[in-house]
């Protein structure tokens, strides 16, 4: 009888361990979803890039001005390098970066109110900016 006892014991033990076990493993599970959705959505991500594709193709320079507020708006919002927009201009004679991780204003005297300017995008394809507006290009016509 006391044998049976101590089996009755040893038993509810190692379900009791069991039961920890499971638990703790499935807590793990879950936290590690939460991290692994750091990423954006698809949704989040048309989201944000929605913001900037709507100034693609040919534009007016007032235009660019707006889109040239945007990107630094944005740039400026954004702990994260990987979401910050690099923006190139080629006004013919030279092409430059006119904003990068590290400016703080727009340059805007940079682009001509009546001139027509084309405006493509490029989007990133590694590390944490998949599929985010990565660069826009600024072409003048």
């Amino acid at each position: 009888m006391e044998n049976a006892s101590k089996a009755l014991i040893i038993a509810g033990a190692i379900l009791l361990a069991i039961l920890i076990i499971t638990l703790g493993i499935l807590i793990y599970n879950q936290a590690s979803g939460v991290v692994d959705n750091n990423a954006m959505s698809e949704v989040e991500r048309q989201n944000f890039n929605t913001k900037f594709t709507q100034y693609e193709g040919a534009q007016r320079g007032t235009t660019v001005r707006a889109l040239l507020q945007s990107v630094l708006s944005n740039n400026l919002s954004q702990d994260d390098n990987d979401r910050k927009i690099v923006v190139t201009l080629d006004n013919g004679s030279k092409k430059s970066t006119i904003i990068d991780e590290k400016t703080t204003s727009a340059p805007t005297d940079e682009i001509s109110t009546g001139a027509t300017y084309s405006i493509s995008f490029t989007y990133g394809s590694t590390g944490g900016n998949t599929g985010l507006v990565d660069t826009i290009a600024i072409v003048k016509k």
